[in-house]
């Protein structure tokens, strides 16, 4: 087809869409598959870049508003595993 893209025998000649990634995986901030989760002390989750441009500003939760104490951030290594697990069994790249 000229594209470049090699597809294997059987395989549709439309590349079907990617699955949604379950709501856990995605960036409350900005609503993409997180790529470096990382825990605030809010106890959610967010993608690491986001939540550090979130706190320069104010120190409160996105996820909730509330006001926080500390802007402390942990890197959420099950969530990155999972999300890497699930990219990887899903096609996402």
């Amino acid at each position: 087809d000229g594209s470049g893209q090699v597809r294997e025998a059987g395989e549709a000649q439309e590349a079907s869409p990617l699955p949604e990634p379950p709501e856990i995986f995605v960036c409350p901030i900005t609503q993409e598959l997180m790529q470096d989760p990382v825990m605030a002390t809010d106890g959610h989750t967010y993608e690491r870049h986001a939540v550090e441009r979130w706190f320069a500003t104010r120190l409160t939760s996105p996820k909730t508003g509330a006001a926080l104490d500390l802007a402390l951030l942990l890197p959420n290594h099950a969530m990155r595993h999972q999300i890497i697990e699930w990219r990887e069994a899903h096609g996402w790249k």
